[in-house]
């Protein structure tokens, strides 16, 4: 009996019982749908993640002002400002993993142009800044050289302040009022969307240091030289522990700082916050991944009890098989064969399930997910696993009957 005739068989066993058969692949319908909605999902948060670290930019360091002390109390982290725009130039300078470092001063104030006015935050920095958070220009230009010296009345404005502003219309060229100070937009930045707290990047107004500091902070800030914080890019490749430790000696020995006395600034390693959230995202990927793939052993299950029943039910049919020539062979391939196609059918049904259901997971639910075709394959390759592995035994059992008893089976 060769392959074609026995598969032949197999599909009019099937065809015969169209509702257990049905029934039966149920099991591996739903394995597979939820697999591959579970895995969308997982990727998708892993996707998030990778996007936020990205809109941050890679390899970032962050310097913060200490905190003040005052009647006992200790205020919070940037409640004095102890670090200053020649510590981040020191830094740059000094420490060989660093690329760049970028002094900020934030400050937060209407911007107002025409009729239309939008709160937001500003902050003022050097052109370094651009680079270090691998943010490029949409639009326009970014600050020069010249901007910085003279103190020059530009800024650059994020996407979400540019859209309140001025709708669909370039910003280029406007003008908007900061604080009463009347301000010429000269570029407009690329979209950076939400970062990992969930807050608005381009909800921002950048300006050069020296403009924020002597135009729109006020006289107070007029002659100093303190930021709030440095925004620090090691080098690619570069060793990110090294480079904080280099950088913390270095500010110890500008600030004078005594061995045993605690720092003065905060050092804050993004990479590593976020290395962490994305390892969190992988392994509640895998998780979901495996809690589905419960779904495809119970769908397995169901297939064994089915053939079982269908061996018995078919012991006659069998022994008739057999008495006529047919090997044990042929038995075990035919019972595979309906086992395999079972849940073959049963899996080309789940994806279609799972596909359909991950976009409406998206749509309804405002997850991100992202579909993988490895999944797919995985997930329709386990499932022809799982109906060898659970139609092996009642197809061996078929192919074991003798074919004297199996004639006398009533």
């Amino acid at each position: 009996m060769n392959f074609l005739a026995t598969l032949r068989v197999a599909l009019n066993a099937l065809r015969i019982n169209k509702l257990r058969s049905a029934l039966t692949m149920l099991g591996i319908i739903i394995g597979v749908a939820a697999v591959i909605v579970m895995i969308a999902v997982g990727q998708g948060a892993q996707a998030r993640v990778e996007d936020q670290i990205r809109s941050l930019g890679s390899n970032i360091i962050m310097v913060m002002s200490g905190s003040a002390l005052s009647g006992g109390a200790r205020g919070g982290s940037g409640s004095q400002q102890t670090i200053s725009e020649d510590d981040a130039y020191a830094i740059a300078r000094e420490v060989d993993e660093i690329q760049g470092a970028a002094p900020t001063l934030r400050g937060t104030g209407q911007a107002v142009f025409g009729n239309a006015n939008w709160s937001t935050a500003f902050y003022g920095t050097t052109a370094d800044y651009l680079e270090v958070r691998e943010w490029p220009i949409a639009e326009g230009r970014g600050f020069e050289t010249s901007d910085m010296n003279s103190a020059a009345k530009v800024i650059l404005l994020g996407q979400t302040v540019s859209k309140s502003l001025f709708g669909d219309a370039s910003p280029i060229d406007q003008v908007v009022r900061i604080r009463k100070v009347p301000l010429t937009v000269v570029g407009l930045l690329e979209r950076k969307g939400q970062n990992m707290m969930g807050q608005d990047q381009d909800d921002v107004v950048l300006m050069p240091i020296t403009t924020a500091r002597k135009r729109v902070l006020g006289a107070a800030l007029a002659k100093s030289r303190s930021v709030g914080s440095i925004m620090v890019k090691v080098r690619q490749g570069a060793d990110m522990g090294e480079a904080e430790a280099k950088m913390r000696e270095l500010l110890r020995q500008r600030h004078r700082l005594q061995q045993g006395q605690d720092d003065d600034f905060f050092v804050r390693n993004l990479s590593e916050i976020l290395q962490a959230q994305e390892a969190s995202s992988r392994v509640l990927s895998l998780l979901l991944a495996a809690v589905a793939s419960v779904s495809l052993l119970v769908g397995g299950i169901g297939i064994m009890n089915i053939m079982l029943v269908s061996v018995t039910e078919r012991t006659r049919e069998i022994g008739l098989r057999m008495a006529v020539g047919a090997r044990g062979r042929d038995i075990l391939t035919q019972f595979l064969v309906e086992a395999v196609t079972l849940s073959l059918i049963g899996g080309l049904i789940g994806i279609v399930l799972g596909v359909g259901g991950s976009f409406l997971v998206g749509e309804l639910a405002g997850w991100r997910t992202e579909l993988s075709i490895t999944a797919i394959i995985l997930a329709v390759g386990f499932a022809a696993v799982v109906g060898i592995f659970f139609g092996y035994y009642p197809a061996r059992k078929a192919s074991q009957l003798l074919p004297i008893e199996a004639l006398r089976y009533e």
